[in-house]
């Protein structure tokens, strides 16, 4: 007969296999909910994707059904309006472009200027270019971009005594079209500028980053949320082709330098239901404005001259909206069938700790009185002496009559 130790220790071993198989259980659905989340945030992922493409479909369709004016009248009318600001930089570069070409073609400055930035991207409709517009301010707009540091030197001379000279750089050049630069002006160089750090979606032809949508506690997107500002600006072939020495495009330098993180919503609605999402700013298409340092703006928007140019042409939309729209549904579809796999993986993994927790309690009550435990269960059932004619069984059952 085994010793009352050797019971004990035997019994604890018997509950502690029976825990550690609980546990492992646990760890097994902890790790599918994992894997399913996972799943759910990449279907979520390729919704808002699909959401997006659809919505500037619709959006350009709109323009075009309403007789907007064509991605080159667009751009043409952008040129004009910095054409009008002739006493600033970008006018007097652009007028020297424009209308004295063979001249400004010839000057080596010249050719370092690879534009404006009002001229280096396009949005898809009037409304987005006109809210990107005023969040930049004028300044930014007329910016000049420079690919090298030796551009940016060129633009501006100094004597020894660091008086701008009138007679040289973006000066000497409106004083040959009658012109006089009037204030500052910006410019950006695009190899000093910091580029993004993260990764391109080589697979998209627009090169858009790869950014970390903003994630509700429940993994899903806020609501009204569209894009970030960076990824909705579109770029011709030519500027999708300009990178820096070091590989870099103009989405990872300069508009990743103007935008940074900046979320595109609906309405001022969708931007106040989200503030704890938003880092780097927020607009909104009903021309809500919340800027990086957290400060709101109010009142009505500025009608600002110089814009982006708005992108409608047909052969830039989607190819086969029907089968983009199937696939919306598609991806629905799959999102409710994991979100069902987590409600059933999550009740099993509620049900599983319940019984760890239960034989875990049953264990340390054990390791706590295992005398009384093991007496309780080791304690022999006894019975009376059965006298002659009754039952030894106990008393005799009742009969049951069945109809």
């Amino acid at each position: 007969m085994a010793a009352p130790s050797q019971i004990v220790q035997f019994n604890c071993k018997e509950m502690e296999d029976k825990l550690k198989r609980l546990a492992l259980k646990v760890s097994h659905h902890e790790d599918n909910i994992r894997f399913l989340k996972s799943q759910l945030n990449a279907v979520e992922e390729a919704c808002i994707d699909l959401g997006i493409k659809l919505g500037n479909y619709h959006s350009s369709m709109a323009a075009v059904a309403n007789n907007d004016t064509s991605a080159q009248e667009a751009e043409q009318r952008t040129i004009r309006s910095i054409l009008n600001q002739d006493k600033t930089a970008a006018g007097i570069i652009c007028q020297l472009k424009v209308r004295h070409h063979e001249l400004a073609s010839k000057m080596p400055l010249m050719k370092d200027i690879l534009g404006f930035v009002a001229t280096l991207g396009k949005v898809n409709n009037d409304n987005l270019s006109r809210l990107l517009t005023e969040y930049l301010g004028m300044d930014n707009m007329l910016a000049l971009v420079c690919k090298t540091y030796d551009g940016v030197k060129g633009l501006e001379k100094y004597d020894k005594d660091g008086i701008i000279d009138k007679t040289s750089g973006v000066h000497g050049l409106g004083r040959s079209v009658g012109k006089f630069l009037d204030g500052r002006f910006t410019v950006f160089c695009l190899e000093n500028l910091r580029p993004f750090s993260g990764d391109v979606n080589i697979d998209d032809p627009q090169r858009k980053l790869i950014l970390h949508r903003p994630r509700l506690p429940g993994g899903e997107s806020p609501p009204g949320f569209l894009d970030f500002a960076v990824n909705m600006i579109h770029l011709d072939r030519a500027h999708l082709s300009c990178l820096t020495a070091s590989g870099h495009g103009l989405r990872e330098t300069l508009f990743y330098t103007l935008f940074s993180h900046l979320q595109v919503y609906k309405t001022r609605a969708d931007i106040q239901s989200a503030l704890p999402l938003i880092k780097d700013g927020a607009v909104s298409l009903d021309g809500g404005m919340l800027r990086p340092n957290g400060s709101f703006c109010l009142g009505d928007s500025k009608n600002l001259e110089v814009k982006f140019p708005v992108n409608i042409e047909v052969s830039s939309l989607p190819e086969n909206i029907a089968e983009m729209e199937e696939q919306v549904k598609l991806k629905n579809w799959e999102k409710e069938r994991v979100l069902e796999d987590m409600k059933r993986e999550e009740d099993l993994l509620k049900q599983v700790k319940e019984l760890y927790r239960k034989q875990k309690q049953e264990l340390m009550d054990y390791l706590s009185h295992p005398a009384v435990t093991q007496t309780s269960r080791d304690l022999p059932t006894t019975h009376s002496p059965a006298t002659p004619g009754s039952n030894p069984f106990g008393a005799k059952p009742s009969r049951k009559r069945w109809y």
